[in-house]
């Protein structure tokens, strides 16, 4: 399990970097452009709780596709076969599991930052 939460983890990181690159660039070009006309302010990068947000939208996301796939088998709709539930399902259940994961050790994060001794 903790393999999966480190993978987890790496995504989330890889999605901050991806983000805070793509927010970045703009800015840097027009900078170099004014070429020292504008003083260049801090750039700052999606927050932790932005990531976060956009990390449990994600896990909802597959939740909801994986119970929309299962009302289309039961009603019996063309282009909603067994395979394509199942593996939803196990896509959003593994999400979610992770998410509880990941939670689960930012409480203990943060049960040990308030047992340090001052």
């Amino acid at each position: 399990m903790s393999h999966s939460v480190t993978s987890i983890l790496s995504q989330i990181r890889t999605y901050q970097t991806q983000v805070g690159q793509s927010v970045e660039t703009p800015q840097t070009n027009a900078l170099q452009g004014l070429q020292g006309l504008v003083a260049p302010q801090d750039v700052q990068g999606p927050s932790f709780t932005e990531t976060l947000r956009g990390a449990i939208a994600g896990v909802n996301e597959a939740q909801q596709k994986s119970g929309a796939l299962a009302r289309a088998f039961e009603l019996g709709e063309p282009g909603a076969d067994l395979a394509k539930v199942m593996v939803a399902s196990q896509q959003s259940q593994i999400a979610f599991r992770a998410t509880v994961e990941v939670r689960n050790r930012l409480v203990q994060a943060y049960q040990d930052v308030m047992n340090m001794p001052l």
